[in-house]
């Protein structure tokens, strides 16, 4: 990638890993719930889930390239159904604090990710548009990787840390924001799908 392309993938980047998206809101809902500080074993799960699908994603554009464009809608409509029904289950949810913090694992982060059709879309347009065109060099695709990690897991961390220090505020308004955040997930789905 040259460099003057740079602050293009930065601002892509920026727009969207730290916009609302399935791994965000529910790292956001975590955090409100949990805390942040409990809310980093989901972080870390997010954070090999993204790693790992981002790998893929490189393997598989550097040997198969360009035949891979039809597929990336079929992406979209499993990932929008499986942010439905993270929408339902932020919905349904009692807004309690309590309890054990299942659903803020490590392997319910790693399982988010790994099926955030957002970030897996994300990653197949970013190499498309800044490593495909101008390299061949599998290092160069794994390399891609690492900036990539700015997208999802920081933005996941920026709202995990944003729901820690707002968890105080909503504590009386926790059905609330479940419900808004759930309604917000049902958004992401129906963009995905436009």
């Amino acid at each position: 990638m040259p460099i003057r392309l740079l602050p293009t993938l930065l601002l892509y980047i920026f727009s969207v890993g730290y916009t609302p998206g399935p791994a965000n809101i529910f790292s956001l809902t975590c955090s409100l719930r949990y805390g942040h500080r409990r809310s980093l074993r989901l972080w870390y799960g997010l954070l090999t889930g993204f790693t790992l699908a981002a790998t893929a994603v490189a393997v598989v554009c550097w040997a198969v390239g360009p035949a891979i464009g039809d597929y990336i809608r079929w992406i979209k409509y499993i990932g929008a159904a499986y942010i439905l029904y993270l929408a339902w289950t932020v919905f349904r949810s009692r807004g309690d604090a309590g309890g054990s913090g299942g659903e803020c694992s490590f392997r319910t982060g790693l399982i988010v990710q790994l099926t955030n059709a957002k970030m897996i879309v994300f990653d197949f347009m970013a190499f498309g548009m800044f490593v495909m065109p101008y390299s061949t060099s599998l290092i160069d695709y794994l390399d891609f990787v690492f900036l990539l990690l700015l997208a999802g897991p920081g933005g996941n961390l920026a709202w995990i840390l944003a729901g820690g220090f707002l968890s105080r505020i909503f504590r009386d308004y926790r059905r609330t924001v479940d419900i808004v955040l759930a309604l917000a997930l049902v958004a992401c789905a129906v963009m995905i799908l436009l």
